[in-house]
Order: C-alpha cells, then sequence, then structure tokens
C-alpha cells in the first residue's frame, strides 16, 4: 500500500506546530504517512491546487486560505457552512471534502478535561477563536455572557447580532472591568497571559474565584497564570494546547476513522509544549 500524503497549507506559514502533532497521531495510529509544509501565496492558490494539493490525501489549512479552499470543494461539511471556514481538507477517493475541527476540538479539549460546558458562560474577547467559541455555546443553549476591553465593545456587540440571528437573544456584552457573579464555565479567548508576559491575567482574583470551571485558549504556556489560579481555587481547568491537539484528532478521524487513547493525547500535549520550548 502506497504511503499517504497529508500536509498544512498557509501564507505564511512559519513556524506550525501541525507537522509535529500529525506525524505523531499517525504514528500512534500505525498509518503510514507523511506530513509536508506548503506556503502558498494567495494568488498562488488555485495552481498549487490543482498541481499538488489535490493529489494529496488531505491537508490542514491556516490564514489566509481558509474561505478561499471552498470553491474547490466537492462537499461542504454543515459546521464548516455554519462557520464559512474550512480548516481540513479530505480527498475522498476524489470527492474533495471540507470541515472545521477547531469546534469540535474545543468541545473535546473541555470533555476531556471533564468540564461540563453548560450554565452561565462567559468568553473573554471577541476575536476569531472567541467567535468560534460564542457559536458553540449558543448552539448548547448555555447564558453567554461577551466580556471584553472598552475598545472592543463594538466588536462584541456586532457578535451579538450574528449570535442572536443564530438562535434568540441570550447573549450579554459587559466590559470585563464590569464582569460579576458565578461562572459556570469561564474561557480566555484574549492572548492576555502568553509567553513571555505570562505573569498577566485577564481577570481579578475575585472572578475566578467565582469561576467552576475555566479554558485558556493560550497554549505557550500550557498552564497560564490564569489556569493554575483557578486550579488553586479547585475549580477544573485547561489551556489551549489540549485544543490544538484534539482538533488535529478530529481531523485524523476524518481522514482514517481512528480513535486515540486520551493518555496518549495529553502526553502529546506535555511534548508538544517541549517543542515549543526547543524552537
Amino acid at each position: 500500500m502506497p504511503k499517504k500524503k497529508y500536509a498544512v497549507i498557509g501564507h505564511p506559514i512559519g513556524h506550525t506546530m501541525s507537522p509535529f502533532i500529525h506525524k505523531r497521531l499517525f504514528s500512534l495510529a500505525g498509518i503510514d504517512a507523511e506530513y509536508n509544509v506548503y506556503d502558498v501565496p494567495p494568488e498562488e492558490l488555485k495552481e498549487t491546487f490543482d498541481k499538488e494539493l489535490s493529489k494529496l490525501n488531505g491537508f490542514n489549512i491556516t490564514i489566509p486560505h481558509k474561505q478561499a479552499i471552498i470553491p474547490f470543494l466537492d462537499y461542504l461539511d454543515p459546521k464548516a457552512k455554519l462557520y464559512g471556514s474550512v480548516n481540513t481538507f479530505f480527498n475522498d477517493n476524489g470527492t474533495f471534502r471540507g470541515y472545521t475541527t477547531d469546534p469540535d476540538g474545543f468541545l473535546m479539549a473541555l470533555k476531556s478535561a471533564g468540564i461540563p460546558f453548560e450554565g452561565r458562560t462567559v468568553i473573554l474577547g471577541c476575536g476569531g477563536v472567541a467567535r468560534t467559541m460564542a457559536y458553540e455555546a449558543v448552539l448548547a443553549k448555555n447564558d453567554l455572557t461577551l466580556a471584553v476591553r472598552p475598545d472592543d465593545l463594538t466588536m462584541a456587540n456586532d457578535l451579538k447580532k450574528e449570535l442572536d440571528a443564530l438562535d434568540g437573544d441570550n447573549v450579554k456584552v459587559c466590559k470585563i472591568s464590569d464582569l460579576q457573579g458565578d461562572i459556570d464555565v469561564l474561557i480566555n479567548a484574549t492572548p492576555v497571559g502568553m509567553f513571555p508576559h505570562d505573569e498577566n491575567c485577564p481577570v481579578s482574583d475575585e472572578v475566578i474565584k467565582n469561576s467552576k470551571s475555566v479554558f485558556d485558549a493560550i497554549y505557550n504556556p500550557l498552564e497560564t497564570k490564569l489556569i493554575k489560579k483557578a486550579k488553586q481555587n479547585g475549580a477544573l481547568a485547561v489551556g489551549g494546547m489540549s485544543m490544538l491537539v484534539w482538533q488535529a484528532v478530529v481531523a485524523q478521524t476524518k481522514w482514517n476513522d481512528v480513535a486515540f487513547d486520551k493518555n496518549d493525547i495529553d502526553n502529546l500535549c506535555l511534548d508538544c509544549l517541549e517543542e515549543l520550548k526547543n524552537r
């Protein structure tokens, strides 16, 4: 059986973690495959797709191609259609399928940490990753609050309108400094606390004490100050490396219908951090 071929595409592609993660997942699944990196400028996407990418078994997609790849697809997964974004391409015997694995990666990261995704959910921030999590919160019928900096209130209210159109009118917007009350799931979708500024925390100790569980989309460091404080308070808490790895796991299930042991995924998350430190 010929070796399967996969890749990640983007521009600029930078120091992507995708090869490290997927090569480990192929090894764990016992699949003979190679995984390469394609730096594809937007104006070269069609030519590169026709000549090379369409010949691959599958590939992952990052900025700026998540929308631009859609016209090349024969099938668009319902969730990818909802988000208008594709990060995983699968060549299914000549049928080109597109998926977005970020939402399921997020949900699986919560599940693996034992965090129930229900009740009052507060998302810090309103950018791209916050939008994904906000959509999932609304789809889960959670009571959602978008907490942002004063400068981001207009953007947050625009996202609220988008979410209200999706399913009812149960989304609130407030400044982070005004955040109060009990929180079932606190989600940090801002860069506050990211290496090298990992001494910073996006919310006050009072907010953290009021939170039953915490998810931080930041994956470097593995445990941000927010995560550490949450755990000290006895809350369930997990960082963004778990989401990064689980969304890759979801892509693997689309490509090869494989399953992985949770302990192997937890160990991969730790190894990913070491890989980051060595770069």
